[in-house]
């Protein structure tokens, strides 16, 4: 069970160092330990949002793809009810002419 062992000994640390600046805090001035306090607010918040947004990546990702393709089916879809050609596989809307001979 060293595994179990490295764990332990792992958090005792963490345990430690957390009271250690904790101890320091109590003797730094008050300005200081705003400032402190400060920026240990905004680093959490910054953590925590990333934390979040990393948990939320994969079905936000696949949300937008879904959205998307729903987009380009909608997309392919209205080409035909324009009287374009269906099947020419680029974004150009071709409307379909009764006399098909040049004019020019």
């Amino acid at each position: 069970m060293p595994s179990a062992a490295l764990i332990e000994k792992t958090f005792a640390v963490a345990v430690v160092l957390v009271c250690v600046v904790l101890l320091l805090r109590q003797f730094v001035g008050a300005r200081h330990r705003m400032r402190w306090d400060g920026a240990v607010t905004r680093w959490w918040r910054r953590l925590r949002a990333n934390a979040v947004r990393a948990y939320r990546w994969p079905s936000a990702h696949r949300r937008a793809q879904r959205e998307a393709e729903a987009a380009i089916r909608r997309a392919r879809g209205q080409r035909g009810m324009h009287g374009a050609r269906e099947g020419d596989g680029d974004n150009v809307v071709r409307p379909k002419f009764k006399n098909s001979r040049k004019l020019h």
